[in-house]
């Protein structure tokens, strides 16, 4: 996949907004008018999210007692040049809850609210929740779901929303949270373990997806900032950057690449070529779940792949 023009694009949804503008409402038909009510014990709690990634995490907190639309489920789809179809904007129309991620990640998800004309979903912005901000003279990395503690925090806060939605089963749904965030004190386990045998070893990215992960696990990322910068806004590398990217690899100054599978260009292939040719283990990362993946499955298969080529 070529890697779009520009990541942080405004998405194309103009029709189908004009669509939505005339027949939406803030409430669900069939109500009777309380868009904030919550829904009849029979009925599922109808929430969207921004990404099967969240979305995962909703079904897993919310069990048969939600109906979830992740609108963002293609893992050959890069989530920066998602183009929103009327079928997401219906769904949100009649969300009692969304889920996004924030952090200019899926801005489509706000403006596809606001044109729904739904007024009192309640919205989770997954960065918002974690507290990450950007660091002091640079940006905020708002791949959010790579950081352990900050996925916990946003099940916590998911369970709040489910329960406010639907009362009568407030309970499960914080019992299901607590259950899932249990489920995570292992991968944070694998993180310290590889942080105790190469904590300040150097790694190199094709992006800032992965260093939540890499961070937490006690690694360097040695990658200059204009490379990985430029490849995640979709904008051309400099000679002289993509040169000193490389040379990370000929003068094996760097364990691992660990690279975003899900958008690919020239300069990011040239990087995997020459980290293979060094002999570099190449760690493949992605922003959405990979096909026969749940959440905890897809985590704990990064995380191994990162211990293992950092013990090769």
């Amino acid at each position: 996949m070529s890697t779009s023009p520009s990541r942080r694009s405004a998405l194309l949804v103009g029709a189908s907004i004009a669509l939505l503008a005339g027949c939406g409402s803030s409430s669900d038909s069939g109500s009777d008018g309380n868009a904030s009510a919550a829904p009849a014990a029979s009925a599922k709690v109808p929430v969207v999210a921004s990404t099967d990634v969240y979305g995962d995490i909703v079904a897993r907190i919310g069990g048969d007692k939600v109906s979830v639309t992740s609108v963002i489920s293609d893992p050959d789809q890069d989530p920066h040049s998602y183009e929103a179809s009327t079928r997401d904007q219906l769904a949100l129309s009649k969300a009692k809850v969304v889920v996004e991620n924030g952090g200019g990640y899926d801005d489509f998800v706000d403006r596809m609210l606001r044109s729904s004309g739904n007024s009192s979903a309640e919205v989770v912005n997954a960065v918002k929740v974690s507290g990450r901000t950007a660091p002091e003279g640079g940006e905020l990395n708002e791949h959010v779901w790579y950081d352990f503690p900050s996925v916990a925090r946003i099940a916590d806060r998911i369970a709040a929303a489910l329960g406010k939605a639907d009362p009568a089963n407030a309970d499960a749904y914080t019992k299901n949270a607590d259950a899932f965030k249990a489920d995570l004190k292992p991968l944070e386990a694998k993180e310290a373990q590889i942080k105790k045998e190469h904590g300040g070893e150097a790694i190199a990215i094709t992006e800032p997806v992965p260093l939540y992960m890499t961070g937490a696990s006690g690694l360097v990322d040695k990658t200059p900032a204009e490379f990985s910068e430029a490849i995640e806004e979709g904008d051309d590398v400099s000679p002289k950057v993509l040169q000193e990217t490389l040379a990370l690899f000929s003068g094996k100054q760097v364990k691992a690449l660990v690279y975003n599978a899900q958008t690919s260009g020239p300069q990011t292939e040239k990087s995997e070529q020459a980290a293979k040719a060094a002999g570099i283990p190449v760690v493949p990362v992605t922003e959405t779940l990979p096909s026969g993946k749940d959440y905890l499955t897809w985590m704990t298969g990064n995380v191994d792949a990162l211990a293992n080529a950092l013990a090769q």
